[in-house]
């Protein structure tokens, strides 16, 4: 008997990582290998389909949802799940789009073999709170939640486009551009940052080592932030992170400060702009999302 009464894959028709050959070719295989258990394949129509496509699959019984993209539609995806407040809901991701540093960074077994011996786990989500009181708006990340440079840069590569180089020219051109953000903490104290990252996983941007033993299950997450240095300060921090490694980083189950300027934030790829005194928070969910590797 499978562990799911029926598999959803969500994907992408215009995806720039062949998503729909990835996404017929786990279908077929799913539906040759559990004969028994529906398989459904899903393209999403816009942006924030994937989103609405999960909540309502998600729903009732225990589905299994696939996501045959990157991080930002695996996003979607989870948060959808989340949305539908069914704990028998779970996901899966098979790596298509521009990147996956989730499927990267936690794959254990080939995704296929995993769903048909049902070998679900339970990890950690960030839970993002924006605003407060009865307008607050939540939302749920896999990996990682950044603000100051990561989403700079992330919104040039929107605008510029992806694939080698032009992401290449995006970067740089969201370095030049760059403008260190003003934040209030907590207690109060005003800090202007370069960056400030609160991850789920070790990696991200395919190469970079965020920190040492960071896991998606150990009910904590890591904050990686850096203060108003300069650019140089800045892409050395890069540099080291994409050769050496950060090292190990301190550790939360919560953070929250209040913007002072408008400022993008990124969620596992998928921006968020912020308006000035927008209050954000954010909380570790342990063991939240049941999830197949």
């Amino acid at each position: 008997m499978s562990a799911f009464d029926r598999i959803v894959v969500i994907y992408n028709p215009h995806s720039t990582g062949a998503a729909p050959e990835s996404a017929e070719e786990l279908h077929a295989e799913l539906a040759a290998r559990l004969p028994a258990v529906p398989v459904e394949l899903c393209p999403t129509q816009r942006a924030g389909h994937a989103r609405e496509l999960a909540r309502e699959a998600a729903a009732t019984g225990r589905p299994l949802l696939v996501s045959v993209s990157g991080d930002g539609g695996y996003n979607e995806v989870v948060d959808g799940v989340m949305q539908a407040g069914n704990p028998d809901a779970v996901c899966a991701v098979r790596a298509a789009g521009n990147a996956n540093d989730h499927r990267r960074t936690t794959r254990e077994h080939h995704l296929a073999d995993a769903i048909v011996a049902g070998d679900v786990q339970r990890i950690d989500l960030l839970r993002l709170t924006l605003g407060s009181g009865s307008d607050a708006e939540v939302r749920y990340a896999h990996s990682y939640i950044g603000a100051g440079l990561t989403p700079v840069i992330a919104v040039d590569i929107e605008k510029g486009g992806k694939g080698s180089w032009r992401e290449a020219l995006s970067v740089l051109r969201g370095f030049t551009r760059f403008r260190p953000f003003p934040i209030r903490l907590e207690d109060g104290e005003e800090r202007t940052i370069d960056s400030l990252l609160f991850a789920n996983i070790a990696q991200m941007a395919k190469v970079a080592t965020l920190s040492e033993g960071a896991r998606p299950d150990d009910g904590r997450f890591e904050v990686i932030a850096q203060r108003r240095t300069g650019k140089l300060r800045v892409l050395g921090t890069a540099l080291r992170a994409a050769t050496r490694g950060l090292g190990r980083q301190p550790s939360a189950t919560h953070y929250a400060f209040t913007t002072l300027v408008p400022m993008p934030l990124q969620l596992d790829g998928e921006l968020v702009e912020l308006e000035a005194d927008t209050r954000v928070t954010v909380d570790i969910a342990p063991k939240a999302l049941a999830t197949v590797f």
